[in-house]
């Protein structure tokens, strides 16, 4: 045990200090530059199933303060419910997103399909239907671009109920550590991600990177779409939102657990080596600082190290939704439950339910 305490401590100390300081949470929008001339954005809005959503989130987009011009498109991705009929109702145009075609996901697709209906736009904004934005986003979006061929902000997600504000601050923590946005931004960094609920890409370097088709089945497609983009030469920047908020709300332990555990093996490309490594290394990083305590005085003194430095860590993300910073000593039993859910991700697509989502089942082949 003290031979595991001091592996995670020293892990926490590189963790801290080297893997590209993604416990900050200064990643804000790049300086503006207000443009000579606002260009014309089209805002796609993939929408399956969310009457629910749209008459909270919709009005904000169609009331932007922008200068320049907007078309607002909701994609209907194959809705029962009546999530075309409210899109019309609220003054945004609608198209039909139809079905995949094989080897497509839903969501890629109805991108896809949103950005066909605007060939003159020169930024395409895609936004999911439960992101509210403030009256002045998308100025803010379109002056911060200069230099930048993908924006994307990470809207700040629901923390009303105890298990929201448990799991959805560390969830955002754990993006971070995946993928450190300062490397995100370093344009000669391999790193490269998006948060798809906000990300603002101009049209003419996504057609040339391939092109939505390029990314078809991906399950992750923020991600893929990032990674499209950055390896064909464009800069991508990826931040923390000021004027995005989802307000999708996960009141129960279920709903949260469904949503990591949709896509979670999928981002560790189904294999079942990756899967065992990580569950090591949560194991060693977050459960033997806590476990340490109880191994003797020199282990407990290296675990305890250990689970300080990954509650300070912790704690600017706790800030920046507000949380009290007392919570961060949580953390190691929010990683034991993410460990979880991705075992369950694993559990899922082994037992053929893949990556299931308002009737959609991806497997394997599709990420």
């Amino acid at each position: 045990m003290t031979a595991l305490a001091a592996i995670s401590v020293a892990a926490w100390l590189w963790l801290a200090l080297v893997w590209g300081r993604f416990w900050r949470t200064d990643q804000r929008l790049p300086p503006r530059v207000r443009p000579d001339s606002w260009p014309a954005v089209a805002v796609v809005v993939p929408a399956r199933d969310e009457a629910a959503m749209l008459p909270r989130t919709l009005p904000t987009l169609l009331a932007q303060d922008y200068a320049g011009s907007v078309r607002v498109i909701v994609v209907d991705d194959g809705s029962a419910d009546a999530t075309a009929t409210i899109a019309r109702s609220l003054g945004a145009e609608v198209v039909d997103a139809g079905d995949p075609p094989p080897g497509w996901t839903g969501k890629v697709n109805a991108l896809h399909r949103g950005v066909q209906e605007v060939p003159d736009a020169e930024f395409v904004l895609f936004t999911d239907a439960d992101i509210a934005h403030a009256p002045s986003s998308l100025t803010a979006l379109v002056s911060g671009s200069a230099g930048v061929d993908l924006l994307s902000q990470m809207a700040r997600l629901r923390v009303d109920t105890v298990w929201e504000r448990l799991i959805v601050p560390a969830f955002v923590y754990f993006f971070a550590m995946l993928y450190p946005f300062r490397w995100v931004n370093r344009p000669g960094s391999r790193t490269a991600a998006a948060a798809g609920g906000c990300s603002l890409v101009r049209r003419l370097t996504l057609e040339r990177a391939g092109g939505l088709e390029a990314v078809r089945g991906a399950v992750i497609d923020d991600v893929a779409i990032a990674r499209l983009i950055k390896r064909s030469g464009g800069r991508i920047w990826l931040g923390l939102g000021d004027f995005v908020d989802s307000v999708r709300p996960y009141p129960r332990l279920g709903d949260l657990w469904r949503m990591v555990a949709r896509s979670a093996f999928s981002q560790l490309r189904y294999s079942a080596a990756v899967l065992i490594g990580t569950v090591l290394a949560l194991a060693v990083v977050f459960v033997v600082p806590v476990a340490a305590l109880a191994g003797g005085a020199l282990a407990a003194i290296l675990g305890g190290s250990a689970w300080l430095i990954m509650a300070l860590t912790f704690v600017p993300m706790l800030r920046y939704y507000r949380q009290p910073a007392v919570l961060a000593v949580l953390l190691p039993f929010t990683a034991v439950l993410y460990t979880l859910m991705t075992l369950d991700s694993a559990r899922r697509h082994w037992a053929g339910k893949g990556a299931a989502w308002k009737g959609r089942t991806y497997s394997l082949g599709n990420h």
